[in-house]
């Protein structure tokens, strides 16, 4: 259990104001994150890394000479919204281009790939690499679906460290992309974690038995079995992962980085005894082991966990491997030659929005739309621990946590720019941003996306009426199905947000008024919603489990579904 915070939303914005703080001689802290403090007398190319808090050392302890230029930070298991990792990459960029690198989840994935657009358009060349290093998470012919791990700090130290040696963007991309292909992970689980301020684990495990295959997200394991002793444990790691040997790489005298890695909560006295037997396993094999991590590299809060990694080594990833590094919490050599930097890219104060020109109509219907943000926010107070439970059955269970964040950021911008005498575009502009920003995750980035999607179609000019309304949804509709890449039946969201737009669209081209063909539509998604308890997860992090979700409802659409009747209602109410 997490004790120590004081308001648990902002537990994250607390840990890495105290972070940068104490760690002031490597990062300081921008907008979204932290960059180096110092630089080299040469600019190389960025390294920049990240994800969601809850991790650490991951992201933010691995920023220093000799690895990451920056860390984007994201709100607790949430990824960090595109706006934050622009601001990181655009503070941390030398001049050389940016390398953005980050564990594959779909969230990380959907605002990391939106930031690495705005930097391109900035003229930027910025590339990315995928950490996929976990085993267990698909199979080895569908390998691009697997999760990042503790391999994550395997492909951002070997990034950073040729950036160090003065590769070019090409060259450092090369060998990231070799360090993910030589590494595997497996990580199993006694316990789950829990959030700060909840009061209970996002998961649990019966007494006696261990998760295999969990993720650092809370998500539960894959498999169960019994608990082995430290001995059994090893043999369950190195099977597995001997099992799966990348392409090239011959076991008998092959030399090998294993680094056996605490979730959490697990004592390194423990992690020794299970290293001993890891370590006579690969030497029985055939191996060379080569340079061996024990310790903590990618945590999950309190987790009782375990997980090894495997680097298969070439001769360069065991000279980049092996080059000097100098983080808050991974150190190897001397870093010599370091200056102050300087104060560059954004800082820790939010950009203030324009607002332009709105007709009379344009913001009465902003008053609206305010209303509704700050109702819908309300809503998913009540329904958070009811959204997170359903999302734990398959998935990590902050879907609840992240819908709550994100409603309320929006709620309070929607209701900064009706202050403000904005127009309904700028005003879901503003709550669109807000949302991925403080939502994170794969929710917040299409929550933030709908919002802009609808503000666009609506505009700041015209009268928002129900033909307006219907265009908006619509957009909405196309919107998501684009940036998240989801289709009807994938159980997600978007098997409520689809019949919920063709209805509308269907209702109000035979005449009906919008309340009356938003009900319908309402009705139409909450039906929808329900009938995913019977569908198979085949996106997100719930994929992995399969069948598991079997008889739960998707979260994101059982939460859509709530939104549209809570939308429903101040529609009414303004009648």
């Amino acid at each position: 259990m997490t004790r120590l915070f004081n308001d648990p939303d902002d537990f994250a914005a607390d840990s890495a104001a105290g972070f940068a703080a104490a760690s002031g001689r490597w990062v300081r802290q921008v907008t979204g994150g932290v960059v180096r403090s110092t630089r080299g007398p040469e600019p190389t190319v960025a390294v920049v890394i990240g994800g969601g808090s809850g991790h650490y050392p991951a992201f933010a302890g691995l920023v220093g000479p000799g690895l990451a230029h920056g860390a984007a930070m994201g709100n607790l298991f949430a990824s960090p919204s595109a706006h934050q990792v622009h601001s990181v990459a655009t503070a941390a960029h030398e001049g050389r281009g940016v390398l953005l690198s980050y564990g594959n989840y779909a969230g990380d994935v959907l605002h990391f790939t939106q930031a690495q657009e705005r930097l391109r358009e900035a003229g930027i060349d910025c590339r990315t690499v995928t950490v996929t290093d976990d085993i267990y998470s698909a199979p080895a012919d569908e390998s691009e679906k697997r999760r990042g791990i503790a391999g994550d700090l395997v492909v951002f130290k070997v990034a950073g460290a040729a950036a160090e040696a003065g590769y070019d963007l090409d060259g450092v991309e090369r060998v990231a992309i070799l360090a993910n292909e030589r590494t595997r992970s497996l990580g199993v689980a006694f316990t789950g974690c829990t959030l700060p301020g909840a009061d209970e684990p996002l998961f649990t495990v019966p007494e006696g038995r261990m998760a295999v295959g969990l993720g650092i997200h809370g998500e539960p394991g894959i498999d169960e079995v019994d608990v082995p002793s430290a001995d059994g444990l090893a043999e369950l790691f190195v099977s597995s992962l001997l099992a799966e040997i990348p392409e090239g790489v011959d076991v008998a005298g092959a030399r090998v980085v294993p680094i056996l890695n605490g979730l959490g909560s697990v004592k390194y006295e423990e992690l020794y005894v299970v290293y001993d037997a890891v370590h006579r396993l690969l030497g029985e094999a055939g191996a060379v082991v080569v340079s061996p991590e024990v310790g903590e590299f990618c945590t999950s809060f309190d987790m009782a966990g375990v997980s090894l990694t495997l680097l298969w080594l070439d001769d360069e990833l065991e000279d980049l491997w092996h080059a000097p590094c100098d983080t808050p919490a991974y150190r190897r050599g001397a870093v010599d030659g370091r200056v102050a930097a300087e104060i560059a890219g954004e800082d820790l104060h939010e950009d203030e929005f324009a607002v332009g020109d709105a007709s009379d109509e344009s913001r009465a219907a902003a008053v609206t739309i305010g209303r509704a943000l700050d109702a819908m926010a309300g809503m998913l107070d009540e329904q958070a621990d009811e959204l997170g439970r359903i999302d734990r059955v398959a998935g990590d269970g902050d879907h609840g946590i992240g819908m709550q964040r994100g409603s309320r950021a929006a709620a309070t911008a929607a209701a900064d720019a009706v202050q403000r005498s904005a127009g309904s575009r700028t005003t879901l502009q503003h709550a669109g941003d807000a949302w991925a920003d403080k939502g994170g995750g794969t929710s917040g980035a299409i929550w933030g996306e709908m919002l802009v999607a609808l503000g666009a179609a609506l505009g700041d000019d015209a009268a928002v009426d129900a033909e307006a309304v219907g265009a908006g949804v619509a957009r909405m509709k196309d919107a998501v199905m684009s940036f998240g890449k989801a289709k009807p039946g994938d159980k997600t969201m978007i098997d409520a947000i689809v019949p919920f737009a063709d209805r509308l669209h269907e209702r109000l081209g035979a005449g009906a008024g919008l309340i009356e063909a938003w009900r319908d539509a309402a009705d139409a998604a909450t039906a929808a919603a329900e009938a995913t308890a019977q569908l198979t997860a085949k996106l997100g992090r719930a994929r992995s489990h399969g069948d598991k979700s079997i008889g739960t409802p998707d979260p994101g659409a059982v939460s859509f579904a709530l939104i549209a009747h809570t939308v429903l209602r101040i529609l009414e109410e303004e009648d």
